[in-house]
């Protein structure tokens, strides 16, 4: 699962800013070093004021040769078409990447965004489809 490359249009451009303003927004409120699950929860806040749709905690069945094996449940899902991961983690790694590749690989989107919480200056990381 690529990251975006710099030559080709960004998926979902402008929702990706709202996006990523809204989690800078609630990180200048709440400041670093929280837990996941309250950052989260603040940015359907947040979403939700900017006009946006928010699922939080969809679940989506996982079928492996046409049995279902569980469920996936991603943190939000904007506007049915971004999946978004809040995060307090050191860095992002290799799987957070894959963990999101199999998130758009399950649900049949396009793009996940990383957002960590960790530090003072918010990170994210797009992974597209």
């Amino acid at each position: 699962m690529p990251l975006d490359l710099p030559d080709q249009p960004l998926v979902h451009e402008e929702l990706s800013k709202q996006v990523i303003g809204a989690a800078m927004e609630v990180l200048n409120s709440l400041k670093p070093g929280l837990d996941e699950r309250l950052y989260e929860n603040a940015l359907v806040i947040e979403l939700r004021e900017r006009g946006l749709q928010i699922e939080q905690q969809r679940s989506f069945p996982v079928d492996y040769k046409g049995t279902n094996t569980g469920t996936l449940i991603p943190d939000l899902i904007v506007d049915g078409r971004v999946i978004v991961d809040a995060k307090v983690v050191t860095a992002f790694n290799d799987s957070h990447i894959a963990q999101m590749t199999g998130y758009l690989a399950i649900t049949g989107l396009r793009l996940a965004i990383l957002l960590n919480f960790k530090s003072a200056k918010l990170e994210w990381k797009r992974v597209v489809k």
